[in-house]
């Protein structure tokens, strides 16, 4: 019997996701037939952007809210939460917070977008602004762990969910895997998921290798991220990649890695609009973007999957203005797809 999803949260031990939260989770899996008409292997998009909070970081924020309620570890009422996050992590950690009462201290960089700062804002999360990079790294990301730090020293009753190294971030993509298998027809040859905490592809792949699936898992990073090695430098799409390697970061557990330009990653959306309708966000125009790379490598007959986290509203002022992507690349993106030509066996 379906699971009744209901607005109160009586009959519910505390902690226990219940309300709106009851909704994380169990997002489609649809076919993508436009975006690589001439594809002779299939392509499913994990729409993870229907989460209620609009990403697939609702999955992690719920689960380590809820599980340190119901551990004592969060009182509502008199512990504060304080993370790094400017993101799609801080929107569905701000939701959670609010859903069980408990005050929330977002620490973000100038990168924020005034889309999300507005949303965090009407959750009710504080939001405390580093307007320096880290001294000696260069980057916001070492500024921005280090200011929660120093807050979590000057609260008397204070949590840190960690989404860079809590295992609850992967254990709740065990669930996203699980989803996948159970509505795609056939086997699961190729699964795309970005990578920034590490979250989502270490629970995928590790759903993956426990069962001895002959699935190959390819790690969608940027250009200019330091999680497989790559220099750090400045980009411009949030979402995907990291300036610092991730303590959640197993470099066993990708077959491969496809990083991806800003500009690549604003093509790809754009095409996913243009040829599926689908408003995607920068990470989801990223994954896409590795599957148009690594298509020569794809055999017919195969499934692949894209784990698609996000969606495009957050992103109308850059990804789809046209105004900021010719300030920054100089042209608009083709949105046209030329022929492919696809190796068999590759």
């Amino acid at each position: 019997m379906r699971r009744e999803r209901t607005l109160s949260s009586r009959n519910h031990h505390e902690g226990d996701p219940a309300g709106i939260l009851s909704a994380v989770g169990g997002t489609p899996l649809v076919r993508l037939e436009r975006v690589l008409p001439d594809a002779e292997f299939a392509v499913h998009a994990k729409l993870e952007a229907l989460n209620p909070g609009g990403s697939i970081k609702d999955r992690p924020a719920t689960a380590i809210v809820s599980h340190a309620v119901r551990n004592g570890l969060v009182i509502p009422g008199k512990t504060v939460v304080v993370e790094s996050s400017s993101g799609n992590f801080a929107v569905g950690l701000a939701q959670a917070c609010r859903y069980y009462g408990i005050d929330l201290i977002c620490v973000v960089d100038p990168a924020a977008t005034p889309q999300n700062l507005a949303i965090l804002q009407a959750f009710g999360a504080r939001v405390d602004l580093v307007g320096s990079p880290d001294p000696v790294t260069g980057d916001f990301l070492t500024a921005r762990r280090a200011r929660v730090q120093q807050i979590l020293a000057e609260l008397p009753h204070a949590f840190w969910p960690n989404q860079y190294g809590s295992l609850l971030n992967p254990a709740t993509h065990l669930a996203t895997i699980q989803e996948v298998m159970e509505e795609l027809d056939g086997p699961l040859d190729y699964l795309f998921c970005a990578v920034s905490t590490f979250g989502t592809l270490r629970g995928c792949a590790e759903y993956v290798r426990d069962r001895g699936l002959p699935t190959k898992v390819i790690a969608v990073d940027a250009v200019g991220s330091a999680i497989f090695g790559m220099p750090p430098h400045n980009r411009l799409i949030p979402g995907h990649g990291a300036s610092v390697r991730p303590e959640l970061f197993a470099p066993d557990l990708a077959d491969d890695v496809v990083h991806i330009t800003d500009q690549e990653c604003v093509t790809a959306c754009r095409r996913l609009v243009h040829h599926e309708a689908y408003l995607a966000g920068g990470s989801s125009g990223a994954v896409l973007a590795a599957l148009l790379k690594y298509t020569p490598h794809i055999p017919a007959g195969a499934n692949c999957v894209l784990i698609m986290p996000d969606r495009g509203e957050r992103y109308l002022h850059s990804i789809y203005s046209d105004a900021w992507v010719m300030e920054h690349f100089g042209t608009l993106p083709d949105v046209a797809l030329p022929p492919i030509e696809l190796t068999v066996g590759g």
